[in-house]
């Protein structure tokens, strides 16, 4: 019985090569009581590894976080099966707006203690009595009224490339960070402001609205389906798309364009970019924004300490990586002092 990948990334990718066929990249989440999330992460591994499909996905006692790549001639038996288990059945399924076959290149599926890293106590509020969700049409114009406080619930590397216009967007690295954060910001507005809230699939303000209510904010809404759905509805109902730039997502693909717009610039040499990149030295593998030309420069690399040992011998980075203070700056993202234009 196989309940972990055999397969790396790189054999992976040349089998989807290799079979050629159209993948959907998608995404859902569900809070729900799982009484046992081991078994039930062996019971999803089994299926979807059967089926091919790969993706990262957290499961935890509250509920199930997920990030796929389905294979599209097995959609059907995937959704199939989704609509078999009780409290999947008819799920909201974001689908991406930008595809790519290989936005993920293995399938894990992990336990976690919560399906995204709040840092809350669940048991101090009620995370059922949650704000009102809002489609497309009904947040534009939510977000146009002057009684309304629109906020990012995204960290910062994700609202610099892309956002909606007159968002509040916390500098935070975590989700957890811009809880309190935006409570004590908006602490003198509870009762007469409208709090709007929107992330990338809507998990993260699904905890949050509820918290905040709990806060004592009165009018507290959501957007729907997060930026993802958004950008669906305002194609197929050719609505005014208030979004500016990329949407940034958890894939290989790093972000998805809803508009032109480039509002970020890159870290290296400060021109209009919103590309995200890992750094190419695997001891660092930052998270940055770099621009083609700096990529062709810097050799892939977020500074010239990184490209000076990329070129060392295998086994002398791989020396260089270990022990305990010398893990990779991933954390960072963006915020590392080589980069001269970070934000």
């Amino acid at each position: 019985m196989q309940l972990y990948n055999k397969l790396s990334a790189k054999e992976r990718a040349a089998l989807i090569d290799e079979a050629g066929d159209e993948r959907f990249t998608l995404s859902f989440y569900k809070y729900a009581q799982i009484g046992n999330p081991t078994l039930f992460r062996d019971y999803l591994f089994l299926h979807w590894n059967d089926m091919e499909v790969l993706g990262r996905i957290y499961v935890a006692h509250e509920g199930i976080n997920a990030q796929l790549s389905v294979p599209a001639k097995k959609f059907d038996t995937f959704k199939t099966f989704l609509d078999s288990i009780t409290f999947l059945k008819d799920v909201r399924l974001n689908i991406a707006i930008e595809q790519d076959n290989k936005s993920f290149l293995k399938l894990k599926v992990k336990v976690r203690h919560k399906i995204v890293a709040d840092g809350l106590n669940d048991n101090t509020f009620d995370v059922t009595d949650k704000g009102v969700h809002v489609d497309a049409e009904t947040f534009n114009t939510l977000i146009e009224d002057q009684d309304t406080v629109l906020v990012d619930m995204r960290n910062h590397y994700e609202s610099e490339i892309g956002h909606f216009k007159n968002a509040v967007t916390p500098d935070v690295d975590t989700f957890r960070d811009s809880l309190d954060l935006i409570e004590d910001q908006l602490k003198d507005h509870k009762e007469d402001k409208n709090l709007v809230m929107y992330c990338t699939g809507g998990i993260r303000c699904e905890k949050a609205s509820a918290y905040f209510k709990h806060k004592g904010f009165k009018k507290v809404y959501q957007l729907e389906g997060g930026i993802i759905e958004y950008a669906r509805q305002v194609k197929s109902q050719h609505l005014e798309n208030k979004f500016k730039g990329k949407n940034f997502v958890f894939d290989h693909r790093r972000g998805e364009r809803i508009s032109e717009d480039v509002i970020s610039q890159c870290h290296q040499c400060g021109k209009p970019c919103d590309t995200h990149v890992n750094c190419a030295n695997e001891a660092c593998h930052l998270l940055f924004i770099q621009c083609d030309e700096c990529k062709e420069t810097m050799e892939n690399c977020c500074s010239t300490d990184c490209i000076e040992i990329i070129h060392l011998p295998y086994e002398e980075q791989k020396s260089l990586r270990s022990g305990k203070g010398n893990s990779n700056q991933i954390f960072k993202k963006g915020r590392s002092e080589k980069l001269k234009f970070k934000a």
